[in-house]
């Protein structure tokens, strides 16, 4: 007996779709990059953390397989944090981490505005 239908069910070479974007990028070699929204979310963190004194400078970093924004108390030290682009984990962790100044993941996850929420400071009840 033979199988008429379109016999995927039991091989093992079944397609896999990739996103388009990411095809490009890697036809052409492109760098990873932060986008028009991603930047926007940063830079209004960014903004914040300068009103509150706690950040001064910034950084910028296109790789091939990650984009990273780095935050400096002083541009002559090493970065305070890291929130990294990596398309790669998309699929799996997610595809922007917050990662500290000793290497430690902070908050990992598929939404930039939520991983950026390790940022916010928590509310306290004050006793009167």
């Amino acid at each position: 007996m033979t199988d008429r239908g379109n016999g995927a069910e039991g091989r093992e070479d079944t397609a896999i779709l990739i996103p388009l974007h990411e095809a490009r990028r890697e036809r052409l070699d492109l760098p990873v990059s932060f986008d028009r929204r991603e930047i926007d979310q940063l830079l209004r963190l960014y903004g914040r953390m300068v009103a509150a004194n706690e950040w001064r400078d910034y950084a910028i970093d296109h790789l091939n397989d990650r984009a990273v924004f780095s935050v400096f108390r002083r541009a002559s030290e090493i970065a305070l944090f890291q929130i990294v682009k990596n398309p790669k984990l998309a699929r799996k962790q997610g595809t922007f981490s917050v990662v500290a100044a000793g290497g430690v993941i902070l908050k990992r996850g598929h939404d930039l505005a939520r991983v950026l929420g390790v940022f916010d400071k928590a509310l306290k009840l004050v006793k009167a």
